[in-house]
């Protein structure tokens, strides 16, 4: 079995997890995203934020733009510059705050839970304002990297039961409900929070390298079942999947994933009151198949990922809108023109995404708070319509 093979997938899960998290449940903050509460966040912005720069979507309503926390290094310095930027953030007109369990090795999830006491505890927000987003399904670890990985991975989560050696598929991903349920438990407590308000299963696609597409089903659904249950008893309020290239493949493909067959999983365990909510994948100006690829089926018919979840009920969240950096330089003439002549090209790459039809938000990693300020000069601009997004060249 090989683990470790990339190491910068694992954390660290005390087996006396249920312990730590029973003794610092009273230091949580209490709640989640409400309609009310988020609406009067949005009311907060009445006199700066562009008319469509919030969104309503799923009761809720939600930023255009996001704060993501996936890259930096681990470090002090880099948890108190996220906490910086997510509180600018906050203060500034984003209410969609997303991170992972393995970004940063549990750091990601920390910062936020510090962010959030912060505006809530001394600058007069809500929790019932946020939209907290958090995943789930890689090993990662804790705070650094272990010195011996495998044996880490056995004292950790082998031998507690949380996870067996051949739930683990190439040695970083597990889906299984009782691991799933770890990392529920422990993204909560890192997030200081009662409730996530969106759980993802992270890059399920990880599964299919390895299993058949029934084999995956089958997991998929047993992973839904868990997070449904997780509903029930308050930790979360939806669910989804968070992916990198499932969404944006070929349909037939052997890592492709059917939006239209995960929905009908969640109705079979839920009816139409179902959790599967959310889904989020990579979307920006060099990968723009969610619009352009027609991978997916709806009543016999061939549609985009961004048709599909329109007909199905399902908020799409973009991920990668600047693709670390690389779509926010030395962008074309007719491409900015087109795109409002904003003052870069950073904000201009943000605001291709935010006003493609369909997408709800447009997440950017944001660690500096300079970040921050630059890129959300966008609320106060309106994204552009979509007779102008057609317009567009290609």
């Amino acid at each position: 079995m090989e683990i470790g093979r990339s190491a910068s997938s694992f954390i660290l899960h005390p087996s006396s997890l249920l312990l730590v998290v029973t003794s610092a449940y009273d230091m949580r903050l209490q709640g989640y995203a409400t309609e009310a509460g988020t609406s009067r966040y949005k009311n907060r912005f009445a006199d700066r934020a562009a008319p469509n720069h919030f969104r309503n979507a799923q009761g809720l309503v939600l930023s255009s733009i996001g704060i993501g926390t996936y890259l930096g290094n681990a470090d002090g310095a880099t948890d108190e510059s996220y906490k910086s930027a997510v509180v600018r953030a906050a203060e500034s007109g984003v209410n969609v705050i997303d991170s992972a369990a393995n970004y940063r090795f549990q750091r990601s999830e920390r910062s936020i839970g510090d962010a959030l006491k912060t505006l809530v505890q001394k600058l007069g927000f809500a929790r019932d304002e946020f939209v907290i987003c958090t995943k789930g399904g890689y090993l990662p670890f804790d705070g650094a990297p272990p010195r011996d990985i495998r044996s880490y991975v056995e004292e950790t989560f082998v031998r507690p039961g949380i996870a067996k050696f051949d739930d683990i598929v190439g040695g970083s991903h597990c889906m299984t409900p009782a691991y799933l349920q770890n990392q529920l438990d422990q993204s909560l407590e890192n997030l200081a929070l009662e409730t996530v308000d969106v759980y993802y299963v992270h890059n399920p696609e990880s599964q299919l390298r390895y299993v058949s597409q029934s084999e995956f089903y089958h997991r998929l659904k047993a992973a839904f079942e868990l997070l449904e249950h997780n509903r029930e008893v308050g930790k979360l309020r939806m669910y989804g999947v968070a992916t990198w290239n499932g969404f944006r493949v070929e349909e037939g493909s052997s890592d492709h994933h059917s939006l239209n067959r995960m929905v009908e999983l969640a109705r079979g365990l839920a009816g139409e009151s179902h959790g599967f909510r959310f889904v989020q994948l990579p979307y920006n100006l060099a990968m723009t198949e969610a619009v352009t690829l027609k991978n997916e089926t709806i009543d016999s018919n061939s549609v985009s990922l961004l048709e599909a979840a329109s007909e199905l009920g399902i908020t799409v969240v973009a991920s990668a809108s600047l693709l670390q950096g690389r779509v926010a330089h030395n962008l074309p003439t007719d491409v900015r023109t087109a795109l409002g002549s904003l003052a870069t090209d950073a904000q201009t790459a943000i605001q291709f995404v935010r006003s493609t039809p369909g997408v709800t938000t447009a997440l950017v990693g944001m660690s500096k708070e300079a970040h921050v300020d630059e890129n959300l000069q966008l609320i106060e601009i309106d994204a552009i319509n979509e007779e102008q997004f057609q317009k567009l060249p290609t």
